[in-house]
C-alpha cells in the first residue's frame, strides 16, 4: 500500500476563547486556550498543507488588528502569533519554501484556517466549493471577505476524493457548509485523522458533543460528522486528532520531529 511519507504538526498561533465555541451549551465563561494548527504532509507526490492559520498582516498591524478582532471581544481574544510561527518560518526550518508546497487543502475558510494564504501565493489552493459558496454568502462571521479575493483561481472540489498517495479527504459538515478532514496513512503506526473543526476538542469526540457554531445552527450535521469520523477510526484503527485542543497538541512530537 502507497502511503504518505511524514506528518508535522505547525503551531501558527494560539487563541484564548470562551469554552462555549468548541462545545455547544456548554462552557459558558470558562476560557480555554487553544492551539491555532497547520499540517505538512509529505506523500510520495509532493507536499501537502492541511489549513495554513491566520494572516500575520492582520495581528501584526494595529489598524488592521483593531478592525478584525476587537470586534469579537469578549468571547475571543485576538490571535496571538509572532513572525516564528508563520507558515514560511516552518517551512524554512525544514529547508523549504513555499513554492515546495504542492497542494493548499483548506478544511474550512475561517479566518484561523485560511487567512495564512497571504504568505503562499502561486500555491494550488484546494477548497470544497459548498464551502466557498457559503464563505461568499456573507452569512459565516468566521470569515473574512478580503480573504477570498483569490479564491476564482482556487480548485473547487466536490465530495469526497484521494488527495495524494495515502492521503484522503472526508466530508465533515457541521461547524461549516463544506468542512473537511484529512485521513492519513504513515508508514509506522495506526493512520491519523485530522478532523480539524468538526472537533476541536477531545471532549467533541468522546462525548459527542457538537462545536458551539454550527452552520445554519444544524447541530444534527456537526454531530453526524463527529460520529462518522469516529466509526470511520474504528473501521480503520485511526487516530483521531482534535484541532484546538491543548493539551492533546503537548502530547504530539515537539517540531521538528515528526509522525
Amino acid at each position: 500500500m502507497t502511503r504518505a511519507n511524514r506528518l508535522w504538526p505547525l503551531l501558527t498561533g494560539t487563541q484564548r476563547y470562551e469554552k462555549c465555541v468548541s462545545t455547544r451549551a456548554r462552557g459558558a465563561g470558562v476560557f480555554i486556550e487553544a492551539p491555532i494548527l497547520a499540517y505538512l504532509i509529505e506523500t510520495p507526490q509532493g507536499r501537502i498543507l492541511y489549513d495554513v492559520g491566520c494572516d500575520y498582516r492582520k495581528i501584526a498591524d494595529p489598524a488592521l488588528h483593531a478592525a478584525h478582532f476587537d470586534g469579537m471581544r469578549p468571547t475571543f481574544e485576538p490571535p496571538r502569533m509572532d513572525e516564528s510561527q508563520r507558515i514560511p518560518h516552518w517551512l524554512s526550518a525544514l529547508g523549504l519554501t513555499p513554492r515546495d508546497i504542492d497542494v493548499v487543502f483548506l478544511g474550512h475558510l475561517h479566518f484561523d484556517h485560511a487567512g495564512g494564504l497571504a504568505d503562499l501565493a502561486g500555491c494550488e489552493v484546494h477548497v470544497q466549493a459548498a464551502e466557498l459558496a457559503a464563505a461568499r454568502s456573507g452569512l459565516d462571521g468566521g470569515v473574512f471577505a478580503d480573504e477570498l479575493s483569490d479564491a476564482d483561481t482556487w480548485k473547487q472540489c466536490t465530495g469526497e476524493y484521494a488527495l495524494a498517495a495515502g492521503v484522503d479527504a472526508i466530508a465533515s459538515p457541521g461547524h461549516t457548509a463544506g468542512h473537511m478532514s484529512l485521513m492519513i496513512e504513515l508508514p509506522r503506526g495506526r493512520p491519523v485523522i485530522l478532523c480539524g473543526d468538526a472537533a476541536d476538542l477531545r471532549e467533541n469526540l468522546d462525548e459527542e458533543i457538537a462545536p458551539g457554531y454550527c452552520w445554519r445552527d444544524d447541530e444534527n450535521a456537526a454531530l453526524a460528522s463527529i460520529r462518522r469520523l469516529k466509526d470511520l477510526a474504528r473501521l480503520t484503527g485511526a487516530e483521531l486528532w482534535p484541532n484546538h485542543d491543548m493539551a492533546f497538541f503537548r502530547g504530539l512530537p515537539p517540531f521538528p520531529r515528526s509522525v
